[in-house]
């Protein structure tokens, strides 16, 4: 009796050793793995400026928006445009009436020459008066190229200035949400000065930094557990980025890794974790 029953133990007993072997394996697997604090970044954050300097006339977002890509966000005024325009419109006035005044001068001097050389063939004009009058008819023939070209190059100049016109309405260059806005209607908008910062929702990485000792675990494209406790998301994700620059102070590089935001709850900002296997 007592045989058997330890007959009947010996298959528990493997089986529990398994057990036991395979729960030491994930314990080593656990205690292996580093888990890393970081923060939901955009990959893709966008500092809006206008080109011209302008008074700002409407400003048609607010922080928190979401913007699609080719929507208003602000206009400036185009008083400087209009006087460029001005001028240039009054320089093809110009150009077009010089023009003109050049080919009349050229058809009455070329009549006059033609009845100039029917005198001379009768010798009733002298030789001189010819050359004279046909030297003046090639010079206006110049003249009238030279207006022609001025009058093109005053038309190029018309059509860039009303090309102008699209830049005082300052528009999304990309879908995403308003992060930031440095600008009221009325402030003075100017060149390279961010008014407006747009973040790209569709292209969110995780910024961690990773222990030097523990550099060499990791190279591009390690796949890697993304968390984010807030939300009770798990994921996986892949090492995009290693930057080549050390934080003296803690000795610790920093990371990029990007994973699938299919999740429209995720924002820039928001506290994550990286577990490296």
């Amino acid at each position: 009796m007592i045989s058997n029953k330890l007959q009947c133990m010996k298959p528990l007993n493997g089986f529990s050793n398994k057990l036991l072997i395979l729960l030491a394996l994930t314990a080593s697997l656990i205690a292996e793995s580093i888990t890393l604090s970081g923060t939901v970044i955009s990959d893709n954050k966008k500092m809006i400026t206008s080109r011209f300097m302008g008074f700002v006339t409407e400003v048609k977002v607010s922080e928190g928006d979401y913007v699609d890509k080719g929507q208003l966000l602000y206009t400036i005024d185009s008083k400087e445009i209009d006087s460029a325009l001005t001028q240039v419109q009054l320089g093809i006035s110009q150009a077009q009436l010089s023009l003109q005044m050049y080919q009349n001068q050229y058809t009455n001097i070329k009549l006059n020459l033609e009845r100039h050389r029917r005198l001379l063939a009768k010798d009733m004009v002298s030789k001189f008066e010819v050359e004279n009058l046909a030297l003046a008819e090639q010079n206006l023939a110049n003249m009238i190229i030279i207006a022609t070209k001025q009058v093109e190059q005053a038309k190029a100049q018309l059509a860039e200035v009303k090309n102008q016109y699209k830049y005082l309405n300052i528009k999304a260059p990309n879908s995403g949400v308003i992060v930031a806005k440095n600008i009221k209607v009325g402030e003075m908008a100017m060149p390279g000065v961010p008014a407006i910062v747009l973040s790209d929702l569709s292209n969110l990485k995780i910024s961690a930094e990773i222990a030097e000792n523990d550099l060499s675990r990791i190279k591009h494209g390690t796949r890697v557990t993304v968390n984010i406790p807030s939300l009770n998301i798990s994921t996986i994700g892949k090492v995009s980025a290693i930057i080549p620059s050390s934080n003296p102070m803690t000795h610790t590089f920093k990371i990029k890794v990007s994973f699938k935001n299919i999740y429209k709850s995720v924002y820039p900002g928001m506290y994550a974790t990286v577990i490296v296997p």
